[in-house]
């Protein structure tokens, strides 16, 4: 017990006289997750919370332009954009703006369009009263005109908006050509049934199953959406954790060096208490990292007009996760500084390999958004362990039944690098 008090004690020491490394473990940290939740705010948002401007040129003035700016207005993500200084806004202008980036797209409804939508749909209702046997004979265009509605882009535009557009004017296209072939279509069907009297719609209906989203969980859930600081908060605030290996694995070295560790050793009792007293401690600073930076993400960045985080329902699964992430980060740090010589050596490869363990684990960008074989390798990395078990308690309200086996992994691992330092140590003395 003295060992573990001693030990303690001396950790308590040199991390209040260490100012630079209380920097490191507490103020750098706050002001990581600050910047990344700022900077990946935009990408995190919805559509439906980021507005662009889009130039439209309607030189068809007919129902398919007028569809087209009222489909894209009423979703709220466009502020569309028809006249410049006063003058309608032409292709040649509308091309060179979005060419030059000031603009993001544009979009050129081309002259007869809806009379192209028309003709077609009368070329429908035609063929199928004849077929019915009904002597009706709509006006169509003899020749079949190629019209496109035309998009442009700005040539920094990312592939996943270019396709979210195409597909929202497919569908505003798909809706024009289905409302005026079903509107023909009732104008026949009032012709040939007599009772029907003017004010009769004869209303058809398409769309027999309708969507609805709902939530996976139970009603008493909270609502939680994923954004920047649900993801960057707990992420960073991992990655900060384990940055706890540069002043375990410095003093650790720094001991050997100066003797102070083996005035320790020479204290009665195993060797083990001095590990279990550094465990102890460290793990304790790491805690206390991590709901520093929850309180960060809870109070302050609301007040930088960001989202609040949300910590989910079951806070002592949280605890549990944090313990045993502030365990692996611990028992990395014993690592490295049993197994390096020099400060110099532990501090490049403990500092380079974090890095590397978070890029692949999901700490910068989520996992699901690399390609297949990096999650596979992502998914082999403590740090990912780590932000699992944090999002199925943030994101999917889970408790321990949800986290226990990324818990039992971070635990495991923890106590195999613990070992491996046991073993290191033990063979130095002998």
């Amino acid at each position: 017990m003295l060992r573990l008090l001693a030990t303690i004690r001396k950790e308590w020491q040199l991390l209040v006289r260490d100012k630079m490394g209380l920097t490191l473990l507490f103020v750098m940290p706050v002001v990581l997750i600050t910047v990344m939740a700022l900077i990946q705010d935009a990408p995190f948002k919805d559509y439906q919370d980021v507005k662009f401007d889009i130039l439209t040129v309607d030189n068809d003035h007919g129902r398919l332009g007028k569809y087209i700016r009222e489909g894209l207005a009423s979703g709220g993500q466009f502020n569309i954009i028809d006249t410049l200084d006063g003058h309608p806004v032409t292709e040649q202008q509308a091309r060179e703006l979005v060419n030059n980036g000031h603009y993001k797209i544009s979009i050129i409804v081309p002259a007869g369009s809806t009379a192209a939508i028309v003709s077609n749909a009368n070329r429908i209702v035609n063929d199928i009263t004849q077929r019915m046997g009904m002597s009706v004979s709509l006006p169509v265009k003899k020749g079949a005109d190629s019209l496109n509605v035309v998009i442009y882009f700005d040539p920094a535009a990312k592939k996943a908006f270019k396709g979210a557009i195409h597909q929202a004017l497919d569908n505003f296209l798909t809706q024009v050509e289905t409302d005026m072939l079903l509107g023909r279509i009732q104008q026949q069907l009032r012709r040939k049934d007599t009772t029907a009297t003017p004010n009769d719609t004869l209303p058809i209906r398409l769309q027999a199953v309708g969507l609805k989203e709902h939530a996976t969980g139970t009603s008493k859930q909270l609502d939680v959406v994923s954004n920047s600081v649900q993801h960057n908060v707990p992420a960073w605030s991992i990655f900060a954790m384990f940055f706890i290996v540069i002043p375990i694995a410095g003093n650790m070295i720094r001991e050997r060096e100066d003797g102070s560790l083996l005035r320790m050793k020479l204290i009665p009792g195993s060797y083990l208490l001095i590990l279990a007293g550094k465990m102890l401690f460290f793990v304790g600073i790491c805690l206390l990292q991590f709901y520093l930076m929850m309180l960060v993400g809870i109070y302050a960045m609301p007040l930088l007009d960001l989202p609040k985080l949300v910590m989910g329902h079951d806070q002592g699964a949280t605890l549990l996760v944090a313990g045993a992430i502030g365990l692996a980060a611990t028992a990395y740090g014993i690592l490295i500084g049993t197994l390096f010589k020099t400060p110099n050596q532990a501090l490049n490869f403990g500092a380079i390999s974090i890095v590397i363990l978070s890029a692949i684990g999901g700490i910068w960008i989520p996992l699901e958004v690399m390609p297949a074989n990096m999650q596979v390798i992502g998914h082999l990395s403590p740090l990912s362990w780590g932000l699992d078990a944090i999002n199925d308690i943030y994101l999917r309200n889970g408790d321990i039944g949800y986290v226990w086996k990324n818990v039992l992994r971070l635990v495991l691992t923890g106590g195999v690098m613990l070992a491996v330092a046991g073993f290191v140590e033990k063979r130095r003395m002998n």
